[in-house]
Order: structure tokens, then sequence, then C-alpha cells
């Protein structure tokens, strides 16, 4: 009988039989399980994290469409203001001379002042362009006159100033254009 126990001790401990397997298997086991959750908690960092970029962009994309609502909605308040200013411009070239309005031209320019410095703070950019060259997608061409006195292209004549705001034209100015005589100076101007 003592021979049967080094035995079964020695059946014991040999590597990969008996109880140990088990052992194996849940340490394997466990070891796919942290692996599977492991990567399990790295998909939902990832997925949060392109949740949370997409909610930045998101908000990102609001703030910038309100920004643009608000500009357009300013737009709109500057635009039906430029006819105004045009008036005051026309009542205070029609006394320019007469000394008898003159405390009437200053409540007047004091008034056009006012109203030009309130619309450059919204961001208008007043066009006025005499003496430049003449671009279409700033001036509108009312009048050309042919003459070799002036560069070709270039504005004369302000008839009315155009006016900006942030970049986008809200009037173009109404010019006259001086244009060389010859065909290809009125295809151009055209």
């Amino acid at each position: 009988m003592p021979d049967k126990d080094p035995v079964i001790k020695m059946d014991d401990e040999t590597p990969g039989s008996g109880p140990e397997q088990p052992d194996d298997r849940d340490s394997a086991a466990a070891d796919a399980q942290v692996a599977k959750l492991a990567s399990d908690l790295d998909d939902l960092r990832q997925t949060l994290m392109r949740r949370q970029a997409d909610f930045d962009n998101y908000r990102k994309r609001i703030e910038k469409e309100r920004a643009e609502d608000s500009r357009r909605a300013t737009a709109r308040v500057v635009e039906s203001l430029i006819p105004i200013i045009d008036g005051f411009e026309h009542a205070l070239a029609a006394h320019r001379e007469a000394a008898e309005y003159e405390s009437y031209r200053k409540g007047f320019e004091l008034i056009y002042k006012q109203l030009i410095d309130n619309i450059t703070r919204l961001g208008v950019e007043r066009l006025d362009p005499l003496g430049k060259q003449f671009d279409p997608h700033l001036h509108q061409a009312m009048d050309r006159l042919e003459t070799v006195d002036h560069q070709d292209g270039q504005i004369l004549q302000v008839y009315q100033p155009g006016y900006l705001f942030h970049g986008r034209v809200l009037r173009p100015a109404m010019v006259r254009v001086a244009v060389h005589p010859g065909g290809a100076s009125k295809e151009a101007a055209n």
C-alpha cells in the first residue's frame, strides 16, 4: 500500500491531468471574458467619443445657423434703411448753398451721421467706387461714356452708392463707366 500512495501522488502532480485542467480552463475562460469585456468597453468608449463629436458638430452648426439668421434679419432692416439714407443725402444736397437753411442742414447732417454710424456698427460697408475699376459683382452700370481720357472700365460717376453687409451686396453701386471706343470695349462693358 505504501507503493500506491506515491503513484497516486505522481499522477496528481503530473501536469495536464486531474484537478489542474479545470483550473486552466477556468483561467482561459476568465481571460477570454476579460478580453471580451475590455473590447466591449473600448467599443463603448469609441461610440461615446463619436456621439460627443456628433453633438459638438450639431451644436456648432446650430450656432452658425443662428448667427446667419441674425445676419439675414439685420440685413433686411438695413436694406429698408438705405432709401432713408438716400433721402437724407438728397435733402442735404438740395440746401447746400442756401445760408438760411444752415441750422436745418446741421440737424439733417447730425441725423444722417448717426444713421450711418449705426448701420456701420451693424457691419454695413458703404461702396463709393468713384475712380475705381468696374466690378459687376459690386457695381451696376447705368450709363457708359466712350472716352480715351480715362482708363477702360473706370467708374466716372456714382449715381447711388452701394452697400455691403458682411461681404454680401445689399445694393450694388449705380455708376457711369468709361469705355474706350471700339468693339472689344463695348462687349466687355456689356
